[in-house]
């Protein structure tokens, strides 16, 4: 059966029945139909003021295009933790339509590893992704009104900032002109469109506890510069109050059920090669108050997400993970190794090597196939074993929750061992030993190249205020390098940073390294093909 059939046969729970497993009384969520439901602000305050579980971080090798299982295991360990008797909830991101559409085909997990209702949270859920595109656009739009009509803040049109966004890959968007068609239509400029994922309006709302902090967030935005280079900020033109009131509801986490009938929350979507990849900081405290665990997920390799966790998120949340779990795939060490499962493993050893510079015990995590053979398997644990790593063997696609039980045994271990969590880099370090300090640990590169573009930006963000934040890296998901044709563990690379975004926001800076678009395009043969709906709105081909 395909993820989607095996969704779709699963037997749902009233959303009432998972709410009482988490023990929310009727006032903390708001049900949305019958398998959904959003926290409500007393529900959201009430759950994040508790300390009670313990945080596990799940993060992978270098992925093939197919994905290697992350969300997945993430899913698939919760469920196995379940069963052996601890309360553990998924907190992962909501799947963004670009994807959907294009190669992945879906984001809710696999196999019987899933949150359900998997063509809900897929497709629309519960609104979060459009209010987040609304918010964005109706700053857009706020901003070329405001030169329109007298430009109090004396924005420079020639030096705007502030794109537009869309949540769809979309490469005619990428470089567009606006303005065009007369007086009435405002000024002639170049304009563009990143995918929602990446917008700042995502990493704020991800980033955010409270309407108030939101709303601060939203003011900081710098959308423009004046002639004389001061910033021009959302709050400059007055935009943030409102954009506030179209997130009123995108704040607050969503609740459904993975396939298994335990509680997960979905919510947030920065994407991990162009944003930092991780689900929200309120869903993710909010779910540490009600269960023993909170299994959540960081986009693509370790490298990105984890490493974006690490050194941004973990800030905000004031504390690191309790665990890390490392996923791999004989699969990427084939691909990694051209056919050879002794070379293409020390793709996933960089990266537990990288991973224990944090402090943080780790769990090593070969996600089965149906192609792989215990032999294979068995070698793979033996040379992890080798190196100093535990390593478990899981089957969350296969055998759901039950394939998961020996990694839930090993992360519930682990997670009584005292770890001593560290950042990668310290904040009063300059933004390029930052991006030094992360090419050599996390990509194994040599040195790091910025070009005059991305040392101008810097600077200028030094002289006005915003003196050195946690850096974000946009890159390539398949190589460790900027070059997604470098595979395995390149040496002797070079990162080169040819740009540095300011997002005072949401409090770091994007370092635009290698050629990476945050537009995405669509395939010659994208999955959107093959997806369909019947007269009776029963869906297909989505996985």
């Amino acid at each position: 059966m395909t993820n989607l059939e095996i969704a779709q046969k699963a037997a749902l729970l009233p959303i009432q029945e998972i709410a009482d497993r988490l023990s929310l009384p009727n006032d903390h969520f708001e049900p949305l139909g019958r398998h959904k439901a959003k926290l409500t602000y007393e529900g959201m305050a009430a759950a994040a003021s508790k300390k009670r579980g313990k945080l596990v971080l799940v993060t992978a090798m270098t992925p093939t295009p197919a994905g290697e299982g992350k969300t997945t295991s993430c899913v698939g360990l919760a469920q196995g933790l379940n069963r052996i008797g601890r309360l553990a909830v998924p907190a992962i991101r909501e799947p963004a339509m670009g994807p959907i559409f294009g190669i992945k085909g879906g984001a809710c997990g696999g196999g019987f590893s899933q949150v359900v209702p998997m063509e809900d949270i897929n497709l629309a859920f519960t609104g979060d992704f459009p209010a987040i595109v609304a918010a964005h656009n109706l700053l857009s739009a706020m901003l070329d009104a405001h030169i329109m009509h007298g430009n109090a803040a004396t924005v420079d049109v020639r030096n705007i900032s502030w794109p537009r966004t869309l949540d769809m890959n979309d490469r005619a968007l990428r470089e567009v002109i606006v303005g065009l068609g007369g007086k009435s239509n405002g000024y002639p400029r170049e304009d563009g469109f990143v995918v929602a994922p990446a917008s700042e309006v995502m990493a704020i709302l991800c980033l955010s506890r409270t309407i108030a902090e939101l709303k601060e967030r939203l003011g900081r935005i710098v959308v423009a510069l004046t002639p004389d280079n001061r910033a021009v900020t959302a709050a400059d033109i007055k935009a943030n109050g409102a954009m506030a009131a179209i997130l009123r509801d995108a704040i607050r986490p969503n609740i459904v059920q993975t396939i298994e009938n335990g509680p997960a929350f979905v919510h947030g979507g920065p994407f991990g090669n162009i944003a930092h990849g991780c689900s929200s900081v309120i869903a993710t405290e909010c779910a540490l108050g009600l269960a023993d665990f909170v299994v959540t997920e960081a986009g693509f390799g370790a490298d990105l997400g984890a490493e974006k966790f690490m050194n941004i998120v973990c800030r905000t949340l004031g504390r690191g993970p309790d665990v890390v779990v490392l996923v791999g795939t004989v699969r990427a060490m084939k691909h990694h190794g051209d056919g050879d499962i002794s070379v293409g493993i020390q793709n996933l050893l960089h990266h537990a090597r990288h991973l224990t510079h944090y402090g943080i015990p780790l769990v090593l995590s070969i996600n089965s196939f149906p192609t792989d053979t215990k032999e294979e398997h068995d070698q793979i644990v033996r040379l992890c074993d080798e190196a100093g790593f535990e390593c478990v063997v899981s089957d969350p696609w296969g055998s759901g929750g039950s394939g998961c039980e020996e990694l839930a045994e090993a992360v519930d271990c682990a997670s009584k061992r005292a770890g001593h969590f560290k950042h990668l880099y310290d904040l009063d370090h300059c933004e390029c030993q930052m991006l030094k300090r992360i090419a050599a640990v996390a990509y194994n590169a040599s040195g790091c190249e910025m070009a005059p573009l991305a040392v101008k930006h810097i600077e200028w963000a030094h002289d006005h205020g915003y003196p050195n934040l946690p850096v974000c890296v946009a890159k390539t998901q398949y190589s460790l390098s900027d070059d997604s044709r470098k595979k395995n563990v390149p040496s002797g690379h070079t990162l080169h940073v040819r740009d540095m975004k300011l997002s005072a926001g949401a409090g770091f800076m994007v370092a635009h390294a290698g050629d990476i678009l945050l537009m995405p395009g669509l395939g010659k043969e994208p999955t959107a093909y093959k997806i369909d709906v019947d007269e009776n709105g029963k869906i297909s081909g989505l996985f």
